[in-house]
């Protein structure tokens, strides 16, 4: 099944599915897997680990797809910060089309970077203001993060069944929604609430091309809804991850009246996060994870993902939903 939303004309891409960016798992492997399945692969900017690096595993997946992919731009808010602008000089500089955005409102500087060089800006937002606010400043799409996310999923926690048509109400560019979406009753669901395709990124993770250890993708598929955590709650940086020892760990630890930041910092650092993704020891560090993994059953490629996807949707368009037109 082909399907023609504002996203696909967009962004250029056959199926309306985007892949998230993801810290240390948007890489080339990835992303051009997702581009030739006919969706939108991402390269994950700050996962390389300097704008020479970046532009490197652009070529890299360049030499792997022919096909359109973008690039992420996260703005974390951290004591020692990367040069952003470099990177973004580095996706400008490689031709890029796409940038995914997200984070602080420093991410603007990019925008005004991006912008004149004629770069397509989807920007991710957790509520439906932040929303508004990135379309009056010139972004070409929104990606709504309803509560189920992966990563960050703010501090409101609105559900992408009230989220998405709360946005779609009033946000006029294209939308795409974000959070809980795996499957085609995922995407038919999406389009009815008022976007006009899906972000995933957790189901991304479970797919054989996702570069991560193999323990890590049979955790989404033996987790269900419940393997998550919230973390930094109290920080009002609630981030959700996946449900181990170290996360729950972390849990505790903030749980306690007097604790702060630094009592869980050696739990949570990106470098042990790291170390979890790449020799499969899951109680090395934290790792993210969605509620989605409640509907991940098995470990497919891209391809079969995505075509599996496109395939429920049509059939629940023209059968399911059919059965009850009057």
């Amino acid at each position: 099944m082909k399907m023609k939303t504002r996203i696909t004309e967009l962004l250029g891409i056959e199926h309306p599915i985007v892949q998230g960016g993801m810290q240390q798992v948007g890489k080339a492997e990835l992303a051009s897997a997702v581009s030739n399945a006919g969706g939108l692969g991402i390269l994950t900017g700050l996962t390389q680990p300097s704008p020479e690096a970046l532009r490197e595993e652009i070529e890299r997946c360049r030499s792997m797809t022919d096909k359109p992919f973008g690039v992420n731009m996260t703005v974390f808010p951290t004591i020692n910060s990367p040069d952003y602008k470099a990177y973004a000089q580095a996706i400008i500089d490689s031709g890029i089309k796409v940038v995914e955005t997200a984070g602080t409102p420093a991410v603007g500087e990019l925008w005004d970077m991006f912008k004149p060089a004629g770069i397509k800006i989807v920007h991710k937002c957790t509520s439906v203001r932040h929303a508004l606010s990135a379309e009056r400043k010139g972004v070409d799409a929104i990606s709504i993060d309803g509560f189920e996310c992966a990563g960050h999923p703010g501090e409101d926690d609105i559900p992408g069944l009230i989220l998405i048509p709360a946005a779609a109400d009033q946000v006029k560019i294209p939308m795409l929604a974000s959070g809980g979406f795996g499957d085609g009753r995922g995407l038919v669901a999406a389009l009815a609430l008022g976007a006009e395709g899906i972000n995933m990124g957790t189901r991304f993770c479970a797919t054989v091309e996702a570069p991560i250890h193999p323990n890590v993708k049979q955790a989404y598929v033996n987790n269900d809804e419940r393997g998550t955590n919230l973390i930094f709650r109290k920080l009002k940086n609630t981030a959700r991850v996946g449900k181990n020892t170290v996360s729950d760990k972390v849990v505790e630890i903030l749980a306690q009246p007097d604790s702060s930041f630094k009592d869980v910092q050696p739990y949570v650092s990106g470098a042990q996060g790291r170390v979890l993704l790449e020799t499969g020891d899951m109680d090395a560090g934290v790792f993210w994870a969605g509620m989605v993994q409640g509907l991940i059953h098995d470990i497919p490629t891209c391809k079969e993902l995505i075509d599996r996807i496109m395939s429920e949707a049509d059939s629940i368009i023209k059968e399911r939903l059919g059965r009850f037109a009057a």
